[in-house]
């Protein structure tokens, strides 16, 4: 059973800067892609940014420029550096990683961002 554990939430001040980690019980060579959404209290999950196994990343308009998103092979990792971080960042971050049938979600890591 593949499990996702994120790490590295937490709470800042507006400005500050966070590093996320989504660790994989399996090598991250078996997934197309990997990356994080996020989740507002009362809106819908959103893509926050998404790594491929070739190294293309994507990012939600909102966050480019700011989040930087990586792989770690060896660890079997994913990484979301977090700079600039604003109060609308505020929201749990759920690792997802994706096979060719199936998407895995970690159980989420609250960012809170505020003065």
């Amino acid at each position: 059973q593949v499990q996702l554990v994120e790490s590295g939430g937490g709470w800042v001040h507006p400005g500050g800067s966070l590093r996320l980690s989504c660790a994989a019980s399996i090598s991250i060579f078996n997934f197309n892609a990997m990356g994080w959404y996020r989740q507002s209290p009362g809106k819908q999950r959103e893509l926050v940014a998404t790594i491929r196994k070739i190294g293309s990343s994507i990012y939600a308009d909102s966050v480019q420029g700011r989040f930087t998103i990586s792989r770690d092979n060896f660890k079997n990792a994913v990484h979301l550096q977090m700079n600039s971080l604003e109060p609308e960042d505020t929201a749990v971050y759920y690792c997802h990683a994706e096979d060719r049938s199936t998407t895995f979600w970690g159980q989420g890591t609250q960012v809170t961002v505020s003065s």
